[in-house]
């Protein structure tokens, strides 16, 4: 069962863990004021960690070294970037998000490679979509008949600096647009992936978990993408 660790227990964390746990998965929550704890509803059975989010022993009471993502979202933006790093650097965790007020700060860190979240309303829906990236092929919108999909797509890391056109033609999709840095873009012929952008595109119902398989691995020669696809 995937383990979670959420720093940080406001309204943005407590609503993280709830919805993770009510997923069937395990959950750690970590604050420095054992007060905040008190925003979780009383059923909730996951660990409560006080102690500072970026400290080696406290990520490691938390479960850290088993978990399967981080999430940093307490109310400061070098708290939640430091623990982030920690993660991914020192524990190796795969799927880590930072809650950013800063959006200078945000653009610059998505540029090191840590995924961040601007501080809105939608952040828990956002911040879930980069803990669990199969959840992202959910999709935004289908179409009548049920066929389309418009939905984020999980990318490997290798696809950065790939041109858009490739990953259409590779993984037959059709993209709609990107968001990078927390902005909508219209890709044009010449746009190319970037790491930390989110990628939507259209795509066909009955397809999709060819296309994440395709998208979860590094990019193949053209002779070697047509036969995973087939």
């Amino acid at each position: 069962m995937p383990h979670f660790v959420i720093m940080g227990a406001g309204r943005v964390g407590v609503m993280l863990a709830h919805t993770l746990e009510d997923a069937g998965h395990t959950v750690a929550v970590i604050d420095q004021d054992d007060r905040s704890f008190r925003r979780l509803r009383k059923e909730f059975a996951g660990q409560k960690v006080t102690g500072v989010g970026f400290d080696r022993e406290t990520l490691k009471r938390a479960g850290i070294e088993k978990a399967y993502a981080f999430a940093a979202v307490s109310s400061g933006d070098n708290s939640n970037i430091i623990a982030s790093r920690v993660a991914r650097e020192t524990f190796k965790v795969q799927n880590v998000v930072a809650r950013i007020y800063d959006p200078n700060r945000a653009e610059f860190y998505q540029r090191l490679g840590i995924p961040t979240v601007a501080a809105v309303r939608w952040s828990t829906d956002q911040v879930l979509r980069r803990l669990l990236p199969e959840q992202a092929m959910a999709g935004d919108f289908r179409e009548a008949s049920g066929r389309l999909l418009l939905g984020e797509l999980n990318l490997h890391d290798s696809w950065a600096g790939h041109a858009l056109t490739d990953i259409e033609r590779f993984a037959g999709v059709r993209i709609a647009y990107i968001t990078r840095f927390g902005e909508g873009l219209l890709p044009g012929p010449d746009t190319s992936y970037q790491q930390g952008d989110t990628v939507h595109a259209m795509m066909g119902t009955e397809d999709m978990n060819d296309i994440a398989r395709i998208l979860s691995q590094p990019p193949a020669s053209d002779a070697e993408s047509d036969l995973s696809w087939k």
